[in-house]
């Protein structure tokens, strides 16, 4: 099977997934390198798929006209990650990513797609494992988290939340 029919193959894949799937199971299922497989990606990702990489794997992000988005600015620090973490899947909404402003390499985002508690603490173990420093630890803890959920109640109530407990970032208080 040449690249173009193995990217194909990975689309087909990604479009059936009901979770991420990882890249070595892409991988052994192409008879194919880990290393192959995330060139595909990005080469997937210049053609405008809309795929995404997540500490689980990578998952082919169909938007959901649906749902609503709000970006939330936040500060706070590594200690309190799992708080914010359960605060917004507790009330509904769904990670999308996270985003600093680093003063050299511009706007960094990492998409995170983290929706229940379960999957907050598989990324903090993760994390955890691999002893891998959080983005916030680059800005002082102030960071953005874009949050989908099914309306403005569920975001509203997430802002309250996060508000009450401090993370919030308001316009006036940068």
């Amino acid at each position: 099977m040449n690249g173009n029919e193995r990217r194909v193959e990975i689309l087909k894949e990604l479009e059936h997934a009901k979770k991420p799937v990882s890249g070595t199971l892409l991988a052994k299922k192409m008879g194919v390198s880990r290393q192959v497989i995330v060139q595909d990606m990005a080469l997937l990702r210049a053609s405008d798929k809309n795929i995404i990489s997540t500490t689980r794997g990578y998952l082919l992000y169909k938007e959901d006209v649906s749902k609503v988005k709000r970006a939330f600015v936040v500060r706070h620090t590594n200690e309190n990650i799992r708080e914010e973490l359960y605060s917004i899947v507790d009330c509904g909404g769904k990670m999308l990513d996270v985003s600093v402003f680093h003063n050299v390499y511009g706007m960094i985002t990492v998409d995170l797609i983290i929706q229940n508690r379960r999957e907050a603490d598989d990324f903090l173990q993760k994390m955890n494992k691999i002893n891998s420093e959080p983005l916030l630890t680059l800005t002082n803890g102030k960071h953005i988290h874009t949050i989908e959920a099914d309306n403005e109640e569920i975001l509203d109530r997430i802002e309250q939340v996060l508000r009450k407990q401090g993370f919030l970032v308001e316009e006036n208080n940068d």
